[in-house]
């Protein structure tokens, strides 16, 4: 009874959206993804009859103004847009009405999309020596128990020593007396920030996977201590750790970028470490700067066998320097030295650091995502030699869908097949 009311309260929720909006934008591929040369149709089909106009604006490469009109709509049915594009790019599409807004977003030629700087001819040999030294230095663990808060597992608070200058700190979750060899390791990494629940390390995160059989570390960005009030990350964010991800965009040694990239690597040296692993199966898992950590750690070690990369960062820089928005967080756009960036950044880009990667690669990409624009995504997936499984979102900005979004699309082709390949691939 509870259940057939809530779905009545939904469907009425949705209903009472759909048209308090207006309008509803489509085009004529419902993916958004398009050829080269291919008839582009994007319609406006109104709700109700109205004598306010739709003001339409349209971005290439998501900064590039295309298109900018007013339609006052003489049907139900609008033409937004019929155009045809030669070469790869994106189109980011707003219309709105008084306080009504959406946005639709396509692609053209994705997989054409290459990177913005050139690759590195000693990336290779720069990153072979900075394993090297980590790999120098003797590991130091300092692990406490906590309470997992669930029957049958096991939880540690664990910090470990690091290059890069900050230790690698998580919670680290598994089964209680998990048979040798017998379970797929899960690292979980974190979008940006510092005092968000989103950058913080959780028993709970990590006690989910290892519930899933799973040997499950998860690692926040910074090196910084877990489980601690709140005033601390609050301090962090604006003293130790503000802008962080700006810093040293001149400086292989001081890019920021570098020692949390050091710190994945560290961790999966911890992990595989464990008796329980089962020799195959290394899973990451991030969105945002975690999705982009998630390609950073495929590229870097060849033992990761599946990323699931979420609205990732860190994605072609480049593209910047090329007439497209880069990767958050587009340090292209930043002062400062333009040409020793250029030394420096492709080194950290994971648009060159993938073409090492023979892992499965899972991506969500939003097409009307501003932080993380469609394009950078592809000109970094591009370069992987693994499969990919790529789940392109015509109206997925940076932050979650809405709730009716998710309730008519979202969850049921997309968070929940991702969710069951991960799982699935657990087993």
């Amino acid at each position: 009874m509870k259940t057939s009311l809530l779905t009545a309260a939904l469907s009425i929720f949705i209903a009472y959206s759909t048209l308090a909006q207006g309008f509803k934008l489509q085009q004529n591929h419902e993916t958004g993804i398009y050829k080269s040369g291919e008839k582009i149709l994007v319609t406006a089909i109104l709700n109700r009859k109205t004598n306010d106009s739709l003001l339409v604006k349209i971005w290439k490469n998501n900064d590039q103004l295309f298109l900018k009109s007013g339609i006052l709509p003489s049907k139900d049915t609008v033409e937004i847009l019929a155009t045809t594009l030669k070469e790869p790019c994106s189109l980011r599409i707003e219309v709105s009405q008084k306080e009504n807004k959406q946005l639709i977003g396509l692609i053209v030629d994705p997989y054409k999309l290459q990177p913005g700087t050139e690759y590195p001819r000693n990336l290779k040999k720069y990153w072979d020596q900075e394993k090297a030294a980590l790999k120098a230095l003797r590991m130091d663990v300092k692990s406490t128990k906590v309470d997992a808060k669930e029957p049958g597992l096991v939880c540690f608070d664990t910090e470990i020593n690091c290059i890069g200058p900050k230790p690698a700190r998580g919670y680290f979750a598994k089964p209680e007396n998990a048979k040798a060899k017998s379970l797929p390791i899960v690292l979980l990494v974190h979008a940006a920030g510092v005092k968000g629940s989103w950058c913080r390390s959780e028993i709970a995160n990590a006690t989910n996977y290892a519930k899933k059989g799973a040997l499950c570390f998860d690692l926040n960005a910074h090196g910084m201590l877990i489980g601690q009030p709140d005033e601390y990350y609050n301090n962090l964010e604006s003293g130790e750790l503000k802008d962080y991800y700006i810093r040293g965009l001149d400086s292989r040694n001081d890019l920021y970028f570098r020692g949390m990239y050091l710190r994945l690597i560290r961790t999966l040296d911890y992990l595989t470490q464990q008796p329980e692993w089962d020799g195959k199966r290394i899973v990451v898992i991030g969105e945002s700067q975690g999705g982009g950590q998630a390609l950073a750690a495929a590229g870097l070690d060849q033992r990761v066998s599946l990323a699931v990369a979420i609205v990732p960062a860190m994605c072609d820089w480049g593209g910047t320097l090329i007439n497209r928005k880069g990767g958050w967080p587009q340090p292209f756009e930043k002062k400062g030295n333009k040409d020793e960036m250029k030394k420096v950044l492709p080194y950290f880009d994971t648009a060159h650091l993938l073409k090492f990667s023979k892992a499965t690669i899972l991506v969500e990409i939003g097409l009307v995502d501003n932080t993380c624009p469609s394009t950078s995504i592809y000109a970094a997936i591009n370069q992987a030699k693994g499969k990919k499984l790529i789940y392109p979102v015509t109206y997925r900005e940076h932050t979650w869908p809405t709730a009716e979004q998710r309730a008519t699309d979202w969850d049921k082709n997309v968070f929940n097949p991702r969710n069951d390949f991960i799982d699935n691939y657990l087993k």
